[in-house]
């Protein structure tokens, strides 16, 4: 089914069935989430909000790209988004080896290391501009699901205003039960087995980004 506008002017009932099919397909398991509960767990909440800002205009990017009709001008920087792809796996590597080999203290340390808000936020825009499933819904299951022939410059605004909304609680959602089960876990052991874990994803998550 997709989802046309008269006019150009996007019927809130759309807006809202626009919503669902994208947070389904944001909350869907994949290399980003992954990538940001990691984190998370490994580091807590401190940049967070720079690493989301960069899931945010990564997904602001696409979808630009999607609704300027450019999917086929993006084909012609396919060596670039190969690159970004491959920064972002070698970023998520990179954290990996650090939750792997970080000392354990008590939940109250300071994270494993103090990054800057500018590079967190470029290694979130590497990884969403890099991630396959990011690239696959925008430039293959929106054009399904929005005519965005058909809608004005007011109803791309909209669509946009929808990502950042959308994304923003999702990932929000995912950072605050992260953190919530990085409280509990609390002894030493516990820690170290939680770094660990939270290396393991990462180190998957770079993976699956590299692999595809």
């Amino acid at each position: 089914m997709q989802l046309s506008t008269g006019a150009g002017v996007i019927h809130i009932a759309h807006l809202v069935v626009f919503a669902a099919i994208y947070a389904a397909a944001v909350a869907s398991p994949g290399p980003g989430i992954a990538a940001l509960v990691a984190r998370v767990l490994a580091e807590g909440t401190r940049g967070i909000g720079a690493f989301v800002a960069g899931f945010i205009v990564g997904d602001l990017i696409w979808f630009a790209v999607a609704a300027g009709g450019f999917a086929l001008v993006a084909q012609t920087f396919a060596p670039l988004l190969v690159a970004l792809k491959y920064a972002g796996a070698v970023y998520l590597a990179v954290l990996a080896f650090k939750a792997w080999t970080s000392r354990v203290g008590v939940i109250d340390a300071e994270p494993l290391r103090d990054e800057g808000a500018l590079r967190l936020f470029a290694g979130g825009l590497a990884i969403t501009l890099g991630n396959p499933k990011v690239i696959l819904f925008f430039l293959a299951l929106l054009p399904t699901v929005v005519d965005l022939d058909r809608i004005d410059a007011l109803g791309l605004v909209e669509l946009g205003a929808t990502i950042v909304l959308v994304l923003g609680i999702v990932l929000s959602g995912y950072v605050l039960a992260a953190e919530r089960a990085r409280r509990v876990m609390t002894s030493a052991r516990a820690r170290r087995l939680l770094n660990r874990g939270a290396g393991t994803l990462m180190a998957g998550a770079a993976v699956a980004i590299a692999s595809r």
